[in-house]
């Protein structure tokens, strides 16, 4: 009989994780630490990771620290050898590196706005996967793991760029289920509803936020450590037979 308790465990497992130096990209890295994993911590601040790895260490983690932006492909690519050099192989990825400009109407949305939404949350998403399933498709295993919102398939007011760069996240999700899973690869999304980080701050505070609450089923909006059981269990062998699909944490947002 199977163990899921074990399966659940990432003892032995080397994952990744973007945009790790602040909110859920560092509550999904401290939750793959804790299952047993040796994780790779990636954001574009420096002394956010520094933090992040000082706290993992000291709770008896294993962490490589890779500071960069996932919008500069050739800085993933060394990451990814680097991760390569330093523990020989890559089991999991987590992509949580995104960012999201200020409430702005659609046609008030400059080019400049649009190109570093999408730079960040489509572009680099895919520059990750890319470099990380070379090596995955190498070993003939692993996980990944995109995160994407609730809003690449619900509307919103203000966050064309955010919305369309998350909808290119699941459509990339996935195309790249299906290409890489007879290879071993298995590529999944996870759609977060609303939870108070640095990027959603400006958006829960005031008349925006009282919406989004009643607007959940659940009555409140999420905390980020309600985001890592659902990361493990992606990027964990529990889910060995789950590929191509999105994963909402969302309180109940998109079963309205």
């Amino acid at each position: 009989m199977t163990d899921v308790n074990t399966e659940l465990r990432l003892d032995g497992k080397v994952a990744w994780v973007t945009g790790a130096g602040k909110g859920s990209g560092r509550a999904i890295a401290i939750a793959l630490s804790q299952a047993g994993a040796h994780v790779v911590v990636t954001a574009r601040t420096a002394a956010d990771l520094e933090s992040l790895a000082a706290d993992l260490g000291a709770h008896g983690g294993k962490v490589l620290v890779l500071p960069g932006s996932v919008a500069d492909s050739d800085v993933m690519r060394t990451a990814v050898q680097r991760i390569g050099d330093t523990a020989g192989r890559l089991d999991a990825l987590v992509n949580c590196a995104g960012i999201s400009p200020h409430l702005t109407r659609s046609e008030f949305v400059t080019d400049e706005a649009w190109r570093r939404v999408l730079g960040t949350n489509l572009q680099g998403t895919f520059y990750c996967c890319r470099e990380a399933g070379k090596a995955m498709l190498a070993q003939g295993s692993g996980s990944i793991v995109n995160v994407s919102s609730v809003h690449a398939g619900t509307g919103f007011e203000r966050i064309a760029a955010y919305a369309a760069g998350k909808g290119g996240v699941e459509a990339l999700t996935r195309t790249l289920a299906v290409e890489w899973a007879n290879r071993g690869v298995r590529v999944n999304a996870l759609a977060p509803g609303y939870f108070p980080t640095h990027l959603s701050k400006g958006l829960l505070d005031g008349k925006w936020g009282e919406r989004i609450v009643r607007s959940t089923p659940l009555g409140r909006v999420g905390s980020v450590e309600e985001l890592g059981g659902a990361a493990v269990f992606l990027a964990s062998d529990a889910s060995r037979y789950v590929t191509g699909t999105t994963v909402a944490v969302d309180g109940g947002w998109t079963a309205r």
